[in-house]
């Protein structure tokens, strides 16, 4: 088999996700706001991969780089295939926007536009947007004596064509256009609420754009619009950190931060239908190849509908039934969280079970006047978090606070940075990673002081330390006061914020040097189990699957007749399914309510089965360029409990879809029952059960 058939480019495998989320706006079966949710999702999806993904390959391309990828595409004869399914996947949105629209107006809410109000309700908004809209408005013409302005990446603009209204010019200058620029200001909601009329129970909104763009001629006195058409540029937002060479890290940041807003344009969406003029002017200043640019049938950045449906009064029969995470019935009963610790383990799962339970953990900790030291890795933090505040209160008591702060987290930067230098004031000693590394594990160490001895205890997440978002994902959490467990964390935050030499781990596997290799260890253990004739089987589960290296080991196992079964979320470059080659791999993907980003791997071990959970998806930035930490679970109930979750994804008739050798993803369709894993998975009480057998 010839080696640019064995894989799926990353790229396409991407595209192939993201169409999996838009099925999820078109399935008659989602509730309708939900519906309209996952259209916003695809939207900042295709956002980020054009600002990283493509936006890197357009510069290979201007580089004149001409070297093949593992998958057989140089990067222009790649980025004109991205762009044409590009172009294709983003007309089957607007039409599913169109779609949803329709069924939106059945339920009494309209997306309307400033004509079709009546009389009194034009008056009323008129008045709103000289009141709110106009004095925030800045027109920006574009002439010999005013360039052409900086476009922000992914704010919406409007191109006016104007001509002048002075009657006595001649017919050669009355042919001039005049083109000017105005941003939407995204300060102000995206969405107006039309005041209804009276004993109307129907919910009416404009566009904030269609009500700038009806009375844009406010803003132009003395000339008359031509034209007015919405606009918006995606630029290069991926950052270029000379890590090794910056004095502070925090300020080279900082800097690039500001470069980001003067990246270099890689894609232009024009409302359809705009004005020659205006496509000409942004073409020439954007300076984009032809393919970069898509007519847009529809409102631009549909990314504002998560808002706007979010807000929707009363319609709770539109959305998923409410789900509120239950706290840890391990925990439920006692104020003294450490006590349980040191009897047994615990395995939470988000959001099914509440992350207030790591708040508390942390919490606790900072209150607890045995506890010396604590030590925590963040990478993405959600905005006021509970634990940044914890943290430096237990800073501020005394404890020894070290906190791994990955500032480098792509478009979360400015962020890190702002909570960084608050725990620092607090008087926490913050670490900025390691010099070429993010540090990707999610890890926390609390050291108590107890009878003659310390003792540790450690959390170990596949998730970010983030209260919002393990809400919305599905995420596995380890709580043990394991002693390899807890030395092995000691070691990895010596070798975090000191010079310590690479550890020999009893426990852990820690990426960039030893988590790989780990991984292949399992891998062959595997492939002997199967020769031997002894139970031999791999389950993973992870977002992506990218490394040529780790994709050639699964096919050798599949070869040697381990059976592989992966649930892979997003981007995978393995070809399953190929006969006398990987027809012992299965791969399937679950878009569902929850994004899923748990890692978990569980190996058949000969009859003795291993169970580890990770912060590493299996991609080489991941592998190679990142801290990443592998963790194995002890507790057989644990053990088992993992696996049961493993079972019911890999079980799922109604939200997987199965990846075929082709590289399409079909629908999992099978005579069983109906099986919707998410759903089961809610159901604590069964597979926490597993474990209570095993205590």
């Amino acid at each position: 088999m010839s080696s640019v058939k064995k894989y799926i480019n990353r790229d396409l495998s991407w595209l192939e996700f993201n169409r999996r989320v838009l099925e999820e706006a078109e399935d008659t079966g989602t509730p309708l706001l939900e519906r309209f949710q996952f259209l916003s999702i695809v939207q900042s999806n295709l956002d980020e991969f054009m600002s990283v993904r493509v936006a890197g390959l357009q510069a290979q391309s201007k580089a004149g780089y001409l070297k093949t990828d593992f998958t057989g595409y140089t990067p222009q004869g790649l980025i004109k295939r991205l762009m044409k399914r590009t172009t294709r996947m983003v007309r089957e949105q607007y039409r599913t926007y169109r779609e949803l629209l329709k069924l939106l107006a059945k339920e009494g809410v309209a997306l309307t536009t400033f004509r079709d109000l009546h009389e009194d309700q034009k008056a009323l908004m008129t008045d709103y947007y000289k009141r709110i809209i106009y004095p925030v408005l800045t027109p920006m013409a574009v002439d010999q004596s005013r360039p052409f302005p900086l476009l922000h990446s992914k704010e919406l603009y409007l191109a006016v064509v104007l001509k002048e209204e002075n009657e006595s010019i001649n017919q050669e200058d009355e042919e001039q256009t005049f083109c000017a620029i105005v941003q939407v200001p995204s300060i102000l909601a995206r969405t107006v609420l039309v005041p209804g009329r009276k004993n109307s129970r129907k919910l009416s909104y404009l566009l904030l754009e269609d009500l700038i763009k009806e009375h844009i001629g406010l803003l132009f006195s003395g000339y008359r619009t031509e034209a007015v058409h919405s606009f918006r540029v995606t630029r290069n937002s991926d950052l270029t950190l000379n890590e090794e060479g910056a004095e502070d890290l925090l300020q080279e940041i900082e800097k690039e931060l500001r470069r980001r807003r003067r990246g270099l344009p890689v894609r232009l969406e024009v409302e359809k239908g705009i004005h020659s003029d205006a496509l000409e002017l942004l073409r020439d200043e954007l300076e984009l190849e032809e393919d970069m640019f898509d007519e847009i049938d529809g409102p631009l950045d549909l990314g504002f509908l998560s808002k706007f449906v979010g807000m929707l009064p009363n319609y709770d029969h539109l959305r998923y039934p409410k789900h509120e995470p239950v706290y840890p019935e391990e925990f439920d009963e006692t104020d003294d969280m450490l006590s349980v610790l040191r009897e047994k383990d615990v395995l939470v799962y988000h959001p099914y079970e509440s992350f207030e339970v790591v708040n508390d953990f942390i919490l606790e900790a900072a209150a607890d006047p045995d506890v010396l030291a604590i030590k925590m890795t963040l990478y993405r933090v959600s905005v006021n978090s509970v634990l940044v505040q914890a943290l430096a209160s237990a800073a501020e008591s005394g404890k020894q606070v070290t906190v791994v702060v990955e500032i480098k987290a792509r478009f979360d930067e400015a962020r890190n940075i702002a909570w960084a230098r608050q725990l620092e004031k607090a008087g926490c000693h913050v670490v900025y990673g390691l010099v070429g590394l993010k540090t990707h594990a999610k890890i926390t160490l609390v050291v108590r002081r107890e009878a003659d001895s310390l003792r540790r205890y450690v959390h170990v997440g596949t998730g970010n330390y983030n209260e919002n978002t393990a809400r919305l994902y599905t995420d596995a959490g380890l709580f043990t006061s394991h002693p390899s467990i807890g030395a092995d964390a000691t070691a990895l935050f010596n070798e975090m914020t000191g010079y310590s030499t690479p550890h020999l781990w009893s426990s852990f596997a820690v990426a960039p040097i030893g988590l790989k290799p780990k991984l292949f260890e399992l891998i062959d253990r595997e492939i002997e189990h199967a020769l031997a004739g002894r139970p031999a089987r791999i389950v993973a589960k992870m977002n992506s699957l990218s490394n040529q290296s780790m994709i050639d080991k699964l096919y050798e196992a599949s070869q040697a007749g381990v059976k592989i079964e992966l649930i892979v979320r997003g981007v995978c470059c393995l070809r399953p399914g190929v006969q006398g080659f990987s027809e012992n791999i299965r791969v399937i993907s679950i878009v569902d309510r929850y994004l899923e980003h748990a890692r978990i791997l569980s190996v058949a071990g000969g009859g003795n089965d291993e169970v580890y959970i990770s912060s590493a998806d299996w991609m080489t930035r991941n592998l190679s360029r990142r801290v990443e930490l592998m963790c194995p679970v002890y507790d057989p109930g644990l053990r088992l409990m993992l696996m049961n979750v493993l079972h019911m994804n890999l079980q799922d008739n109604v939200k997987a879809r199965e990846l075929q050798s082709t590289g399409a993803y079909l629908r999992v369709k099978n005579e069983n029952p109906p099986l919707r894993s998410q759903f089961e998975t809610a159901d604590i009480p069964l597979w926490k059960s597993i474990a209570a057998a095993y205590e």
